[in-house]
């Protein structure tokens, strides 16, 4: 398990869905994106990025996407479970207890936290040094939040989310 239960939900969104299976705790970027006034849109897809360039993150994955026969068995529901092709929620504001984590420098409490690669949170930006960098006038290789903790002795982080970003800029360039 990548995510547990300790954790704080100040905002979600559940207008996103997944097509690939993925364990819950790391950072999803858009795949895919549909027209804005149609929610229930199957184009509006997230997964994990296997290169965090380029990639705009939207926040941290809070159910496990599974592919099973559901014929057979049914959805876990009390282990936060959707079938592979529905409706996935994503913590957008809050913070998580999360090991889906890359360290490459040392992460300390207020280590901006960065999108990293396959989902992982880093405290190295995209193309940059750990713990520095700058970003554009989009959500390119901006921060996706704050690490609150150092790792504990099963290699768990806290790290506060804050997306979208409030200190970038919407602006097309």
């Amino acid at each position: 398990m990548a995510l547990k239960g300790d954790r704080y939900e100040g905002a979600t969104d559940i207008s996103f869905f997944a097509t690939a299976t993925a364990t819950r705790g790391g950072v999803v970027s858009m795949s895919t994106s549909g027209s804005g006034v149609a929610l229930d849109q199957g184009d509006a897809v997230v997964a994990y990025a296997a290169d965090a360039s380029g990639k705009i993150p939207l926040g941290v994955l809070l159910n496990d996407v599974v592919d099973i026969d559901q014929t057979r068995q049914h959805i876990n529901f009390h282990k936060n479970e959707v079938q592979k092709g529905g409706k996935v929620t994503v913590l957008t504001q809050g913070w998580v207890v999360t090991n889906s984590v890359t360290a490459v420098g040392t992460i300390t409490a207020g280590t901006p936290a960065y999108l990293g690669a396959n989902g992982n949170i880093t405290d190295q930006q995209a193309g940059g040094a750990a713990g520095q960098g700058t970003y554009g006038k989009n959500l390119d290789n901006a921060p996706v939040g704050t690490f609150l903790s150092k790792a504990d002795e099963d290699s768990y982080y806290k790290v506060a989310i804050n997306l979208p970003n409030p200190n970038v800029s919407h602006a097309s360039a």
